[in-house]
């Protein structure tokens, strides 16, 4: 059984967009710990809301400044 498409559209009401927006934030972060706790990755996210608020996630592992050079070195090299 398939699921039917949804169209993705900008919820107007800015109470439901706000609910909207943290349930994913959560589940999103959830979904973060999970990776890192089943298969010991080192994750780092960072999320802003609309307003500018910032929700960031990082396993107790994770150093960022080496995360940081990881990506940069990786992200160069794809250029």
């Amino acid at each position: 059984m398939w699921c039917e498409k949804i169209e993705i559209k900008r919820i107007e009401n800015s109470t439901n967009r706000h609910v909207t927006f943290s349930k994913r934030r959560n589940g999103i972060i959830m979904e973060m710990r999970k990776i890192s706790i089943l298969y010991k990755e080192q994750v780092f996210i960072v999320i802003f809301s609309s307003s500018g608020k910032m929700s960031e996630y990082y396993n107790p592992s994770t150093i960022l400044p080496k995360i940081l050079e990881r990506y940069w070195m990786n992200s160069n090299e794809n250029i």
